[in-house]
């Protein structure tokens, strides 16, 4: 297993593809709370003409553990890992709390950003107020009620079904310190001082991450471009990979990257 050990976090897992050549900084997809690489579509970490690289988080999917309680110890981990690749800036793009991860990186580790994708997230991020009880406590209602929240209605439930086995295969007390990260975050007041290029995704039909969290984003920060998914849920890189890998190609193209 492709394997990494960083500073005071041993057996990091992450997947690396990379094409003969390419026109862009290396992307490194980073997952939400309790998720894991295979949040991301395969057709994503495998965007041909790009370095990809997919990391499971501290404690989720592969990753040996423990997790962490804060999106900037998340953010640290990224660093590292690109330190130690000898990847000096990436574009890091980030689902939900990754999102949030993404922002701590633009914000307190410039010199390894070089632009960043927020998918489903905000410099905000709402937490329902007795979920990191109910994790401990009600686990498997926590699970249903993640779940059935972070999904569109029409999805098959073969797809739900599997996010549900990932979400319970994830230890209690790391989905709950993921939450409580979550609850932690707050981005609002350093919006304007992101200064690499932004591309924002998403859905109107997200009820975990309401569309207005992605419109202020791109409201706020200077360099920002917005997409807009319809009818997809807060899973909409899985619900609906092809436009969001479409978005993401576009504005990459789109781009004057220092390489």
């Amino acid at each position: 297993m492709p394997t990494i050990d960083l500073p005071g976090q041993p057996a990091v897992f992450y997947l690396e593809y990379k094409a003969d050549s390419t026109s862009y900084p290396p992307l490194v997809l980073v997952h939400g709370a309790g998720g894991s690489r295979h949040d991301w579509p395969v057709s994503l970490q495998q965007l041909p003409d790009a370095h990809v690289l997919t990391l499971d988080l501290p404690g989720h999917g592969e990753s040996a553990g423990p997790g962490r309680r804060d999106t900037l110890d998340y953010a640290r981990i990224v660093g590292d890992l690109l330190g130690t690749l000898n990847l000096a800036r990436a574009i890091i793009a980030g689902h939900s709390m990754g999102g949030a991860i993404a922002q701590q990186m633009a914000h307190h580790m410039p010199e390894h950003t070089a632009g960043l994708i927020l998918v489903g997230t905000g410099s905000k991020l709402p937490v329902e107020p007795t979920l990191t009880r109910r994790i401990i406590e009600e686990h498997e209602a926590a699970v249903d009620w993640l779940t059935a929240w972070s999904w569109a209605a029409d999805v098959p439930v073969t797809l739900k079904d599997a996010g549900r086995q990932r979400l319970r295969a994830v230890a209690p007390e790391i989905l709950q310190g993921d939450y409580i990260a979550c609850q932690a975050f707050d981005g609002r007041s350093q919006l304007e001082q992101i200064s690499v290029p932004v591309l924002v995704l998403g859905s109107d039909a997200d009820r975990m991450m309401p569309l207005k969290f992605s419109v202020t984003l791109a409201e706020r920060i200077p360099n920002a471009r917005l997409v807009e998914i319809h009818g997809a849920g807060h899973n909409f890189p899985l619900e609906r990979g092809g436009e969001v890998i479409g978005a993401i190609r576009e504005w990459l193209d789109a781009g004057k990257w220092e390489l």
